[in-house]
């Protein structure tokens, strides 16, 4: 059974993310929807593509779904890998019929973490599509070991290597003891290198493969992009809740703009959730 201390680091954890790379904002509205689609004609065919969400913006989910739709009704849709789901766990195998409850054994779903019913959508349009849904993510058993890999803290370049840093400091709104940051960078860099991971298995010459994660896990000079090798192609879309940022703009491709959200205190969220220090990751 799992521990109370466990299911609100989990959740405390995905709050923070949620903060994590914000950098400076400027108002901006919302793209044309057809916007993306004819942004999408326009790319020639890449071997991946990296959709960066903020994972409580139900309007990235349902552009991941209708992403998802475009690729797989032209055949080009190799695999859909989730940060959601740990590397490892995947639904090859099953048929386009199966229901939620077989997707969600075989990707391992921690429902905790990730609420199935925002992800559905998506998920459930791969398998439909007869296109292999699989994880990506750095094992929770693996994250210890990670924590303390320090060859993961000369990955990015010296001028890169106090951004991650820096991100996570102010997502976790100041409340992170230092001696404790180093380790947490290194979760980030290994989940990352995991993300990349994931997505070249499941390569298919002549189809892309799609990339469901935070918007932090796939801008080009940090996350994901930086493990994959010099000649696999990629493109990065970043989507943004009613504001484009501007440390985001450099860092993909293209920036889907949705609805801002309801205004909201984040870090007093987190302030009750972390009284004191907070727990290990």
């Amino acid at each position: 059974m799992r521990s109370s201390s466990t299911t609100l680091t989990r959740r405390t954890l995905l709050l923070a993310a949620s903060l994590a790379m914000q950098g400076c904002i400027t108002a901006d509205l919302p793209r044309d929807p057809a916007a993306w689609d004819s942004q999408l004609e326009r790319w020639p065919p890449v071997d991946a593509l990296l959709l960066g969400e903020q994972h409580d913006a139900a309007a990235h989910q349902q552009w991941q779904r209708h992403t998802v739709q475009w690729l797989a009704v032209r055949q080009r849709l190799a695999a859909l890998v989730l940060e959601m789901a740990p590397e490892g766990a995947g639904t090859d195998g099953l048929p386009p019929d199966a229901d939620a409850a077989q997707v969600r054994a075989a990707l391992q779903w921690d429902e905790q973490a990730w609420p199935w019913d925002r992800y559905a959508p998506v998920v459930m349009a791969a398998v439909a599509a007869g296109v292999p849904v699989r994880g990506g993510n750095l094992p929770r058993s693996q994250m210890p070991q990670a924590m303390r890999d320090a060859a993961l803290d000369t990955h990015l370049p010296p001028a890169g290597r106090a951004r991650p840093r820096t991100a996570i400091e102010e997502g976790h709104c100041g409340l992170v003891p230092a001696q404790r940051l180093m380790p947490m960078v290194r979760i980030q860099l290994a989940r990352d290198a995991r993300m990349a991971r994931a997505v070249q298995a499941a390569h298919r010459p002549g189809r892309t493969v799609l990339l469901v994660a935070g918007f932090g896990h796939v801008q080009r000079s940090l996350g994901v992009p930086t493990w994959l090798p010099s000649d696999f192609t990629s493109k990065v879309a970043i989507a943004q809740a009613g504001q484009a940022r501007a440390a985001i703009e450099s860092e993909a491709d293209y920036v889907h703009r949705t609805p801002a959200l309801t205004p909201h205190d984040p870090c007093a969220e987190l302030r009750e959730r972390w009284p004191g220090p907070p727990p290990a990751p």
